[in-house]
């Protein structure tokens, strides 16, 4: 597993990977910025009309202290923009994954599997179905947990456990996808549940990292790659049946 995840960091400043590594960071970049407006905005707007709400309310004698208030949330609300996008940097990581899943898959193959036949592309809608679940999925988690950070930071460490499930388990799933059915995919992830949540951990880990984790789908797919063809073990020319016929 360690192999695999050095194969992996190796990989992702070649230059055949190179253009996708800047792609990749580009739109989640783009995501970032739009989740973070969109946070600044939302959040300014309660601020403002919450003041004029609770003015009405309590009566004018409450003008200049409604002010204040506003005035913290407003400053509350800039935090709370640059933390709601570190928090929610998993879920953007994972929807980014599923435009260059196959691009990333294609290049670890030809580098390090050229004797095995190659996998089958995933119809693009099916890919992005798949991240647009995984992300929600990741910030319903992360809403469950987010209570729990004020006790004794035990909603950081489940934050970081929920991360390793989640990303370990698309992830693995989008490379397994390319040889078998997405039933076969989930069954084989499933049955393998205690290995590809351990390497989900190295995923996790990459993804903590600040700026570092805008290359999370490039690493993390390269990774499960990897730890795909481990499972499966040697299969030279062979994809399965049920993959064929989709």
């Amino acid at each position: 597993m360690l192999d695999a995840a050095v194969k992996a960091l190796s990989q992702m400043m070649s230059p055949p990977m190179r253009s996708i590594l800047w792609r990749s960071i580009g739109l989640a970049l783009v995501l970032i910025t739009v989740l973070a407006i969109g946070l600044q905005r939302l959040l300014s707007w309660f601020a403002t009309y919450g003041e004029v709400w609770l003015e009405g309310l309590l009566g004018p004698g409450w003008h200049s202290s409604l002010e204040v208030l506003a005035w913290i949330i407003s400053i509350a609300a800039g935090f709370g923009v640059v933390f709601g996008s570190v928090f929610l940097m998993p879920a953007i990581t994972s929807l980014v994954a599923s435009f260059f899943v196959d691009d990333v898959a294609d290049i670890v193959e030809r580098e390090y599997y050229p004797a095995e036949r190659p996998g089958m592309a995933l119809p693009f809608n099916q890919a992005i179905l798949e991240g647009i679940k995984t992300a929600l999925l990741t910030i319903v988690v992360y809403l469950v947990a987010l209570p729990l950070v004020f006790l004794a930071g035990a909603g950081f460490l489940i934050f970081f456990l929920a991360a390793a499930w989640l990303l370990g388990r698309e992830y693995f799933e989008l490379a397994a996808m390319r040889f078998r059915s997405p039933e076969d995919a989930k069954a084989m992830r499933r049955d393998n549940a205690a290995t590809i949540f351990t390497a989900g951990l190295f995923i996790a880990a990459f993804v903590s990292i600040p700026v570092v984790n805008l290359a999370t789908p490039i690493f993390g797919m390269a990774f499960m790659v990897h730890m795909h063809k481990r499972l499966s073990g040697p299969r030279p020319g062979l994809i399965e049946p049920a993959r064929q016929m989709r």
